[in-house]
């Protein structure tokens, strides 16, 4: 039975780490969460204690599950929410890959180009956050809410699906680390109802 009040669905970035603090690009990389990480992961913790969740997922790296566990949830890991695969470009910050490639580069619209290293592209990052969705909607539509616990890039490219923007619209929707953000529905559609809160004591 669909409840008339769906449920929630609730986007946390990682806590921070060593490379999201200088800006590298860490997709496969498992690297763990900085003090400073942990301490952000536990404040979203504190944001949601008055929040149950009904299905509950997280990104295989510990850095994500690490936040899932500092916030309070037993998450089940799904592969589809590992980070954009950076390929040749993993641990580059923007301006390095720049220089790598002689002129500008977006990942949103570029991607990662093949080669002994490939990596995706938005279009590729899309089929697997839309799959991610699929498994959230039914909780939603009987009303309880779901949480993710993932990435910085692979949870924009999840709120650009959820509100049916191209996939490089994902460029658009910032988030910080152990940011907390809400996808809901109004009048049946696809809303965004709160996005990249960085909760503080």
């Amino acid at each position: 039975m669909t409840s008339e009040r769906p449920g929630e669905l609730v986007l946390v970035r990682h806590g921070e780490t060593e490379w999201s603090k200088s800006g590298q690009h860490t997709g496969r990389t498992d690297i763990p969460l900085t003090e400073n990480g942990i301490e952000q992961a536990k404040r979203a913790g504190r944001y949601l204690a008055d929040r149950e969740f009904a299905l509950a997922l997280s990104s295989p790296l510990q850095r994500a599950r690490d936040t899932a566990a500092l916030i309070g949830v037993d998450a089940d890991v799904d592969e589809d929410l590992y980070e954009w695969d950076y390929g040749a470009y993993e641990g580059l910050t923007t301006p390095q890959i720049k220089v790598l490639r002689h002129g500008p580069w977006d990942l949103w619209t570029d991607g990662v180009p093949a080669g002994d290293t490939p990596g995706e592209n938005a279009a590729e990052v899309r089929v697997r956050v839309e799959r991610i969705l699929d498994r959230a909607r039914p909780v939603l539509a009987e009303g309880e809410d779901a949480i993710v616990v993932a990435h910085g890039h692979v949870l924009r490219a999840l709120g650009a699906a959820w509100i049916r923007l191209a996939p490089q619209d994902g460029a658009v929707l910032k988030l910080g680390t152990a940011s907390v953000s809400v996808l809901g529905y109004e009048h049946g559609r696809p809303v965004i109802d709160a996005w990249n809160i960085q909760p503080r004591d």
